[in-house]
């Protein structure tokens, strides 16, 4: 019975099985794109065959899909790959955390980071490696160059 709809209904199965690949695509992260451009050759052949321009049988339904996937691939790699950027992601100086300055309560190196606790949270503190110092005493007052999560990245203040 069920097989008897989805037989008599293929514009609808293909447009389904589009919509369910896109939605695999987005639910399990999977970012090499099968799923992508697989449902989107689903998607295309149920349009082609709900306004009459491809027949309604399966061999032109699964060659129609594979041939729009491979069709829809080869226009979108390249600029969904200039969209994923290769280049490494740099230091993140946007934080409103950044300029922040406190007095460390003990002495930190590279080796050993220190904490801190800001706005209820325990921060860890590390010496940002553009600082210029291995060590930093307790007492002293820095400023937070940089901020990962939930570690601050610290130079000595020049106050």
């Amino acid at each position: 019975m069920v097989l008897d709809y989805i037989v008599g209904h293929q514009p609808d199965f293909w447009l389904v099985f589009g919509f369910v690949m896109l939605a695999i695509e987005v639910v399990t992260g999977f970012t090499t794109g099968v799923f992508l451009f697989a449902g989107l050759g689903a998607l295309t052949t149920g349009v082609l065959m709900s306004i009459d321009v491809l027949p309604e049988t399966w061999i032109v339904g699964v060659s129609s899909t594979g041939i729009g996937a491979g069709i829809i691939t080869a226009v979108l790699w390249l600029p969904l790959k200039k969209l994923q950027d290769s280049r490494p992601v740099g230091k993140d100086n946007s934080s409103d955390l950044v300029g922040y300055e406190f007095v460390v309560e003990s002495d930190i190196c590279s080796a050993k980071p220190g904490s801190t606790h800001y706005s209820g949270i325990s921060w860890k503190v590390e010496i940002d490696k553009d600082a210029g110092v291995d060590t930093i005493e307790a007492g002293q007052r820095v400023s937070v160059s940089s901020v990962e999560v939930g570690v601050f990245k610290v130079k000595p203040s020049h106050n």
